[in-house]
């Protein structure tokens, strides 16, 4: 086996290298669980207190085919989801929905629901910082794109427009995020950056 530079690595660069790798490896992991695992991060570290909200789901049918293994077999929700984090940063109120697309040159508004942007826009109305996570896991990029920015293309949906936001504007109009080995979609540093 050929080694950079020919020397061979000691046994705790190699367990090093075999985290490192085996993070950059999960990069096609779902954009939730890296989110998940920056927001234990942030609150490991005193940062933020962000989590993910629950979603509201009622029970209708659990079977028991064991004691020790119930199974629910119907359920509903309750009400309509509003975004998927909230929490609390520098006493400020943080509010985001994240969304991950396979498209190369789109990101569709069909991803994002009414209720969700009345949600936003009460939470900018009342100072909240909010926002949107977007993936393009083809690219495997991750940009944090103000709600200011995305209620002008819902406006302009609303009005007979485009369906959708193209990449190019997301790129433009968004911040992109990059990957960390613990914080890994690093998005407080985009708001230390925008509001602070």
């Amino acid at each position: 086996m050929k080694y950079p530079n020919g020397k061979r690595l000691n046994t705790s660069q190699n367990t090093m290298q075999a985290k490192i790798g085996s993070v950059f490896s999960n990069r096609g992991m779902t954009l939730e669980d890296d989110i998940n695992a920056t927001n234990k991060f942030y609150l490991e570290s005193n940062k933020a207190i962000i989590h993910k909200k629950p979603t509201p789901v009622q029970i209708v049918k659990v079977n028991y085919p064991k004691r020790s293994a119930a199974v629910i077999t119907e359920a509903y929700f309750k009400q309509a989801s509003t975004t998927d984090y909230n929490g609390v940063y520098r006493n400020k109120y943080i509010d985001f929905e994240a969304k991950e697309t396979k498209n190369k040159t789109l990101f569709p508004l069909a991803n994002v629901h009414e209720h969700q942007m009345e949600h936003m826009k009460s939470v900018t109305d009342h100072g909240g910082i909010c926002f949107l996570i977007i993936r393009f896991s083809i690219y495997n990029e991750t940009y944090l794109l103000e709600a200011e920015n995305l209620f002008y293309y819902w406006r302009e949906k609303l009005s007979g427009g485009k369906k959708s936001i193209p990449y190019s504007d997301i790129a433009k109009k968004g911040y992109l995020i990059p990957f960390h080995y613990q914080a890994r979609i690093d998005y407080l540093a985009t708001i230390d950056k925008l509001y602070f």
